[in-house]
């Protein structure tokens, strides 16, 4: 699998069970990607999870990279400033891999304690993003939950509120609830990847369950594309953060 495979990324964290756990418990700091990518490299080589640094940010903290140790590379947002066919500068961001970490055990010196993973709260998520929760009025008892412009509602008889109502939240943050050409089909996988991933982060009940449904649905031959792959990523992030 490529490091530039955002899909292959997302392949793994839903068919291999423990890898979106271990990756956010050693990499929190970092984008959910690039906990995915950090994780990967380490796999790979051999090296355990732990805390990454730079060479500049291990020598801060009283540590040493050791003598021909190679370093992780992680996606860096870049930008680059273009003119237009006017004459006007426009500025294009990307992203890139770029290898300047090291975990902790490519390093030696000061003892470190690595700071405590930062709590979430589903709450304190929904008033970052100003989305708000109504009542459910859907005579539909299969229906777990359903988002309207930045509402969002959750059948009290829902098996997994907490995460149905990370799933909705989805729904919103990658526009599905105005986005009319997107196949149903593929928004629900979206949403149901974003609240897989976040779930299986922090614990919350109900991954068992993502994790069948998606890969019953690639099982069916479906694909998610590179595109929204980033975008799964992207919105677990976003999630994580809101919440802390």
């Amino acid at each position: 699998m490529s490091k530039n495979d955002w899909a292959g990324l997302l392949h793994e964290a839903v068919t291999v069970p423990g890898v979106v756990s271990a990756a956010y418990h050693a990499f929190h700091a970092y984008s959910f990607g690039n906990q995915m990518l950090a994780s990967m490299e380490c796999r790979m080589r051999g090296l355990p999870l732990g805390p990454i640094a730079t060479f500049n940010g291990w020598k801060a903290k009283g540590r040493f990279v050791k003598r021909g140790e190679r370093a992780i590379p992680l996606w860096m947002p870049l930008s680059y400033t273009k003119k237009d066919k006017d004459g006007n500068d426009v500025t294009h961001s990307y992203f890139a891999l770029k290898p300047h970490w090291f975990t902790i055990s490519q390093t030696d010196g000061e003892p470190y304690a690595e700071p405590a993973i930062p709590g979430w709260d589903l709450d304190k998520a929904l008033a970052a993003f100003d989305y708000i929760r109504i009542p459910f009025e859907l005579a539909d008892g299969n229906t777990q939950g359903y988002a309207v412009g930045t509402a969002i509602a959750i059948n009290p008889l829902a098996r997994h509120p907490e995460k149905t109502c990370i799933h909705e939240i989805a729904h919103i943050l990658l526009d599905h609830t105005i986005d009319p050409n997107m196949a149903p089909a593929l928004k629900e996988a979206e949403a149901e990847s974003v609240a897989m991933l976040v779930a299986d982060a922090l614990g919350i009940p109900g991954v068992a369950e993502s994790r069948g449904y998606l890969q019953s649905w690639w099982g069916a031959g479906n694909e998610i594309p590179a595109e929204s792959a980033q975008r799964i990523f992207g919105a677990a992030d976003k999630i994580l953060k809101a919440g802390r």
